[in-house]
């Protein structure tokens, strides 16, 4: 593929040859896949009573420093395969009567993955197609899968670039998220629910940082303000602090119950409708899937 041989996928623009080196994430030509299954713990509307066809990719263009899966967006814990495999893979997901075909971290191999799309979508693959991402991307990259994704999941890290900076190395976070989500929602427009599952839209994840409290707020009244209810909120207070970050102490602790509530009570009083929120304490590593070579 011309693509990667010159390689501006993501917002890094390497512009690297990854038939011959790797960039920022780390991928080369190849799809590098760490773990697929039916996954139970995304948002209702996604896992449904079966489950989300879950596809995790290796490696990762962003790279947070608290990643909860660092086993494979920065180690890059994997098994190269074929993108034939690939298609195997959603199929055989498909088959396992999954509700739909969940794509995670998917950025820096969407030239094979639209390629297998293109294949299997509305012929073999019947089920909807889930886009799920941190949301650092470039939108030429997002052109490549339209028509291709039903649903876009997407994060709304931070919105203050200095966070951003901190915990993930990339100044520019926020503006080149937001572009890309306005993309996303061009693509897929007001979410769609039939017989209490998602079969088309945005959703879009803040995930509440411990001590961060006021940038969540930030992120969804941006959201709010600029889709109103044509998008869902997914609030989360499952942070899971996995390994020691010796510079940002907050990032060793989970959100409290407090920090949480505010968070909730500011989208209310804002006047957002369509949300989800998480009861009870943040996630245990329990919610994190276990990578081991007997999945590929």
């Amino acid at each position: 593929m011309e693509v990667l041989k010159n390689c501006l996928l993501c917002p890094r623009k390497c512009g690297v040859n990854r038939y011959e080196k790797k960039g920022f994430c780390n991928a080369s030509n190849k799809v590098k896949v760490a773990y697929y299954s039916l996954h139970m713990w995304e948002e209702p509307v996604i896992s449904g009573k079966r489950g989300s066809g879950t596809i995790f990719f290796s490696n990762c263009n962003l790279r947070c420093i608290y990643c909860q899966n660092k086993k494979i967006s920065i180690d890059g814990y994997g098994k190269t395969i074929s993108n034939k495999k690939l298609g195997e893979i959603m199929l055989e997901l498909q088959r396992k009567r999954a509700h739909n075909i969940n794509l995670v971290t998917p950025t820096h191999y969407v030239p094979q993955i639209a390629s297998v799309l293109r294949k299997l979508k509305d012929k073999e693959l019947k089920i909807p197609v889930v886009y799920n991402t941190s949301s650092y991307e470039n939108v030429g990259t997002l052109m490549m899968v339209k028509g291709l994704v039903d649903i876009y999941l997407a994060d709304l890290r931070y919105f203050d670039d200095e966070l951003a900076f901190k915990y993930s190395g990339c100044r520019n976070y926020f503006e080149v998220a937001t572009l890309a989500i306005d993309e996303m929602y061009r693509q897929v427009g007001k979410f769609v629910i039939k017989r209490g599952m998602l079969s088309k839209g945005l959703v879009i994840r803040v995930l509440l940082l411990p001590g961060h409290s006021m940038d969540a707020m930030k992120v969804i009244e941006y959201v709010y303000k600029t889709y109103g209810n044509d998008v869902i909120i997914s609030i989360m207070n499952q942070y899971t602090p996995v390994n020691k970050i010796e510079e940002y102490d907050n990032l060793n602790r989970k959100v409290t119950q407090e920090e949480y509530d505010k968070v909730i009570d500011f989208a209310i009083n804002l006047g957002v409708k369509n949300a989800f929120v998480q009861d009870g304490e943040a996630a245990s590593e329990s919610f994190i899937p276990e990578f081991d070579s007997s999945v590929i």
